[in-house]
């Protein structure tokens, strides 16, 4: 994995690439001192990874990651404990670690960024997975293409290797990435809220701080969704 390290403090930046050069197969392409060069960084180059401090001059991690689009995975590296409920509001984060960090604590962070790597790899198959035709959504199932009306689908689950649609008459489970699904739908219904659930926009009965209930389903929102799902609301 390609990962850079942003950290306003130099001493703290030698520490976690002295931490990375124990593990195989990472390699350090940059290192910045604040969270601005690294957006114009970012803006031409892409990594796997981000070693990314909170408490930054002006410029603060949480600051950073509401900037850059689609930011790749991130471990937050910081002397502050008290972020760590806000943090894992955030998609793109693999873990937060607590300075001084041990080894044995970097490795764990580093497993799990590896882990969601091979995750995030899109399933292949011989055959189409989902296709649309006008109002229609097919999904393969069984070797099988059964058709789903597309408005009466309420919600989209990930688990694992698989996708639930929950629709008005009947739930499906598909072999696919929510990724995959998600390209087939109409941007103009549906909105991803949360790493794992998908909502028809339409179908929110109610809002109430990070979450919506949608049916009998009530589905987290992750913070860095909610200003998108409140966009599309019809607000009084």
């Amino acid at each position: 994995m390609n990962y850079i390290i942003i950290d306003d403090e130099a001493t703290a930046r030698a520490i976690i690439s002295q931490l990375c050069s124990n593990i195989e197969d990472l390699n350090v392409i940059e290192e910045f001192p604040n969270a601005i060069q690294a957006i114009k960084y970012l803006n031409q180059n892409e990594v796997d990874l981000i070693f990314l401090d909170i408490h930054m001059p002006d410029f603060t991690g949480f600051d950073f990651i509401e900037t850059i689009k689609n930011p790749p995975r991130i471990i937050l590296t910081t002397s502050d404990s008290n972020f760590a409920i806000q943090a894992f509001e955030y998609d793109c984060i693999v873990d937060y670690l607590v300075k001084p960090i041990t080894q044995e604590r970097f490795n764990k962070a580093i497993q799990k960024a590896k882990s969601q790597q091979v995750q995030s790899a899109p399933y292949q198959s011989a055959e189409p997975v989902e296709t649309t035709s006008g109002n229609d959504l097919y999904v393969n199932i069984d070797r099988r293409l059964i058709k789903i009306d597309i408005p009466s689908i309420y919600l989209v689950e990930a688990k694992g290797d698989y996708i639930y649609v929950k629709a008005e008459n009947q739930n499906y489970t598909v072999h696919s990435t929510l990724k995959k699904i998600e390209d087939k739908l109409p941007n103009d219904l549906f909105l991803k809220v949360h790493r794992s659930y998908i909502i028809n926009v339409s179908k929110i009965i109610d809002i109430e701080d990070n979450s919506v209930l949608i049916k009998k389903d009530v589905i987290p929102v992750s913070r860095s969704n909610r200003p998108e799902l409140m966009k599309r609301l019809n607000l009084l």
